[in-house]
């Protein structure tokens, strides 16, 4: 699955030949590069066996039995830039090949002995190659011991044996190899076939216990790079207490509920015993980390490491960190014209080296300057942001599309404590309502005709106002916005309700903002929507985006690694959604999400934002509400209907995110069931397989340990209960987080569209003469000291440009096939009619984005909904589902 990048060897590949002497500590041969004139003598028939702790030999084969010769090739690919790596790749890699036939108590091994770097492939992957005979008598090679006498590490990408009586075996590894003087610890690598647990070849049965064992540890101790140690930890090191302003709440626990993250171990704070201390790097087991890709192509660590310089860099270039713009064409310029480098900058090549996608030389000038790339939206419409027909289509195509509901009853009501938050009651009533949809309908009438929409963050918020606004240059409101059904299938905004609760001496305030056509209104409506779709933006990327996906899918990963062998079915199955998600959140708790980050600075609500998502998750996140149809039915946007479409009626019908996701997840369901059908061919193989359901176990009271009483987790104990849950996480990992992540920069790179911070209030909260004057005098201007300063701005599009861009070396979902799954017939079948599967869904897609009856995907100026296709090229593109959270 990794690519690391690979020396430029001109050497060829040369034969290895055995030595006339034993393979150290045990019988075996030995091998050497093949010489034009050989001076030693043939080697004689020996007996080949394992050699064990008391050095006797257990597993003797018959001297004269027959013997075939196979060859084993074994595909390296040392990582770039290493001082070291050219000269040290010259040590041996030692190989035994175990039975997975032979009684195990015996321990039956072939061993070979590949020396020195014999050359390259045309993919520039280095290979070493040798030779071994194995009698008759052995039976099938069901693993491959490795152990390496390099003084660096090597990218072992996978070992093919060739020359056995039923044909090639082939064993992927994908693995990082430690020499010898970091890790005495032989390193084991099955054979591409998978067994469930009941089914083990007797001979492998021990290895796959040892290997589990292997990657669990003991819980102890500090983890270092080159291990490969899965455990669990709270999230107690995003805090750095020794700053006071820096201190942050542990994120798992009764306290704060949340899931687990990868275990680091690194020493505790002094100032705060329960904080982890913080570093410049954070532990991840070395297989998960980012691959290093061709020389002269950015990769996603490249792109961190240009997050982790992005605030000096734009404090260097800014005058005043705070300011903010002084007009909508001063916002233009940023896309424009750019930011012409102070000259203290432009003789520093550092900066186009960590940024370098935002560094563009003007063609008539020559100069550099800093200068974003201008997105679709704003290019195809330059006043889409503005439009309501916009905003009530984004919440259905946009970058959200996870928090708008279906409203079911009036009139609308706080759960909050009255006595702290005061009256519950919402300011939308019943008239107000009537009035806007303009006699089309009683609310009555509208409500059963499901024509009344809504997207509610009241009750989440209000906790949060005292304590934002406490943060000078920050407000914050309790908000819900209200959309009615149009006949042709759009959404019209109706009304945004902003609410401050009681504070500093004052009452409760609240106030109903409406689409008005006098200028005062409408300017009202404006401010009313920014605050708004400040929230929506904040909630979409601590909740939509970082809870629910990042944060959810890490403890899948330790769990499977820790409880799943590398030879089960459901491992390989999942293990390519996996790929990068731990290294990925990793970097994240470094320079975004940690305290004083990135996230913190730029998003509402700031400091608190962690501590948000943990009180999210602890009232609303649900595991069987992942799967994207039980989602819609949560939220009231579908109902099941066995003769409707994947069994759903869509409450929308041109819900273009429901629409291609539930396309995308009856194709993935069907590679899912197909899959484990073939391995799952007895129901109860499911409940008796006691590494699925430990690995099902520590997930639920591990890995998400705070919510493991709740009565909503799914039993497993049939093939279909797997197939759900598979699904499920295989749909988090891959369409719902391209659907929330990808088209960040789309959607929210003019910012003015998805503002991320709110500096002022609305000029009607305690309303003063002078503000409201000023108001009336300039609207434009107060919108403005409302959206976020240049700092935060550009800070943001950074984030949102990086976060949306492909990697070269991405993989989509369904693209590729794994090696494993291509070595069964059955499995390949199945894969090859999923990868039609996409490349249909492309074009199905297409044809919706032409269709100018689906009003929420076409029309003047309007971007096409692409989120969910399949497959896309590198780079920021706004479409593409690659199959992990790599990003």
């Amino acid at each position: 699955m990794l690519n690391p990048q690979v020396h430029h060897q001109s050497q060829s590949i040369r034969t290895l030949c055995p030595l006339p002497k034993p393979f150290l500590r045990g019988n075996g041969q030995a091998f050497r590069p093949a010489q034009l004139n050989p001076s030693f003598k043939k080697a004689s028939k020996i007996g080949v066996g394992f050699s064990p702790s008391n050095n006797s030999i257990k597993a003797i084969f018959n001297l004269t039995e027959k013997s075939t010769k196979v060859k084993a090739v074994i595909t390296v690919k040392p990582i770039i830039p290493d001082p070291l790596a050219l000269s040290s790749l010259v040590g041996a890699l030692g190989l035994e090949l175990v039975s997975a036939e032979l009684d195990p108590k015996e321990k039956p091994t072939i061993k070979g002995l590949a020396l020195g770097v014999l050359g390259k492939d045309d993919d520039g992957n280095i290979k070493y190659k040798a030779e071994l005979k194995i009698p008759a008598s052995f039976g099938d090679v069901g693993a491959i011991l490795v152990e390496s006498d390099q003084l660096t590490e090597m990218y072992l990408q996978d070992i093919v044996l060739d020359g056995l009586p039923n044909g090639p075996v082939n064993l992927t590894c994908d693995s990082w190899i430690q020499p010898k003087i970091v890790d005495k610890q032989k390193r084991i690598f099955f054979t591409n076939k998978s067994y469930l647990p009941s089914q083990t070849p007797n001979g492998l049965k021990r290895l796959r216990a040892e290997e589990l064992n292997n990657l669990q540890g003991d819980g102890q101790g500090e983890r270092k790079r080159h291990e490969r140690i899965y455990d669990y930890d709270v999230y107690n090191d995003l805090a750095l207490p020794e700053i006071k302003e820096l201190a942050r709440p542990v994120l798992g626990g009764e306290e704060h509920p949340y899931p687990r993250r990868c275990r680091t171990g690194r020493p505790k704070s002094f100032a705060d015993p329960a904080s982890e201390s913080r570093s410049v790097s954070i532990y991840v087991p070395r297989d998960e980390a980012f691959a290093d890709i061709k020389l002269g192509q950015f990769s996603a660590s490249s792109l961190y490491s240009g997050l982790h310089a992005l605030v000096p860099f734009l404090e260097a270039i800014l005058i005043d960190k705070d300011l903010g713009f002084s007009s909508l064409s001063d916002i233009d310029k940023v896309f424009n014209e750019g930011i012409e480098l102070p000259p203290e900058l432009k003789d520093q090549p550092l900066w186009q080296k960590i940024l370098p996608i935002l560094f563009k030389t003007v063609s008539n000038t020559g100069k550099e300057v800093f200068r974003f790339d201008t997105p679709e939206t704003v290019d195809r419409d330059k006043f889409f942001w503005i439009r309501n027909e916009e905003f009530g289509r984004e919440t259905l195509a946009g970058l959200n599309p996870y928090s708008i509901k279906l409203l079911s009853q009036l009139p609308l009501k706080s759960t909050l404590d009255p006595e702290i938050y005061g009256p519950p009651e919402s300011a939308i009533t019943t008239e107000l309502i009537e009035q806007e949809i303009g006699g089309l309908m009683t609310v009555n009438e509208a409500i059963k005709q499901k024509k009344l929409f809504i997207i509610d963050y009241h009750d989440a918020l209000l906790p949060y106002v005292g304590k934002l606004r406490q943060i000078e240059g920050s407000t914050l409101y309790g908000s819900r916005a209200l959309f009615f059904l149009n006949p042709d299938g759009t959404l019209r905004p109706l009304a945004i309700e902003l609410t401050r609760p009681p504070l500093d001496g004052k009452p409760q305030w609240k106030q109903v903002f409406t689409p008005s056509r006098h200028s005062t209104d409408s300017w009202l409506w404006t401010l009313a929507k920014a605050h708004f779709l400040v929230h929506d933006t904040g909630y979409h990327q601590l909740i939509s985006h970082w809870l629910r996906t990042h944060c959810c899918v890490e403890p899948y990963i330790i769990a499977a690694n820790r409880k799943l062998s590398a030879m089960h079915p459901i491992n390989r199955l999942l293990k390519p959604h996996f790929r990068y998600t731990m290294e990925i959140n990793a970097k994240a708790r470094l320079i975004l999400v940690n305290a004083g980050g990135l996230v913190e600075t730029t998003f509402f609500p700031g400091k608190y934002s962690m501590e948000f998502s943990s009180v999210i998750y602890d009232k609303q996140w649900r595991f069987d509400h992942e799967a994207l149809p039980k989602d819609l039915i949560s939220r009231g946007m579908a109902v099941e209907d066995p003769n409707a479409p994947h069994g759903l009626k869509l409450t929308i019908e041109d819900y273009p995110f429901a629409n291609d996701g539930l396309d995308l997840w009856d194709a993935l369901k069907q590679w899912v069931t197909e899959y484990v059908n073939h391995y799952y061919t007895d129901p109860s193989l499911v409940e008796s397989d006691e590494e699925l359901q430990a690995w099902w176990t520590e997930i639920r009271t591990v890995g998400h340990a705070d919510k493991k009483d709740e009565p909503w987790w799914p039993v497993l104990k049939t093939p279909q209960d797997l197939i759900e849950i598979v699904t499920t996480i295989a749909w988090v990992a891959s369409g719902q987080h391209a659907a929330v992540n990808f088209g960040q920069y789309l959607y929210g790179g003019y910012f003015p569209n998805r503002p991320t911070m709110s500096r002022t209030n609305m000029p009607t909260e305690d309303q003063s003469e002078a503000d409201w004057k000023s108001f009336l005098a300039n609207p434009e201007d107060t919108l403005l000291q409302c959206f976020p300063s240049k700092m935060q701005a550009m800070q943001d599009m950074v984030i949102l440009d990086t976060l949306s861009t492909h990697s070269p070396d991405e993989e989509y979902l369904g693209k590729e096939m794994e090696p494993a799954w291509g070595d069964d017939p059955v499995i390949k079948a199945a894969f090859e009619k999923f990868n039609r599967k996409m490349q249909e869904l492309e074009g199905i897609i297409d044809d919706r984005n032409s269709n100018e009856n689906l009003r929420n995907r076409t029309g003047a100026g309007i971007v096409p909904y692409e989120l969910l296709k399949p497959f896309s090229g590198p780079g920021a593109t706004g479409k593409g589902v690659p199959y992990s959270i790599s990003i």
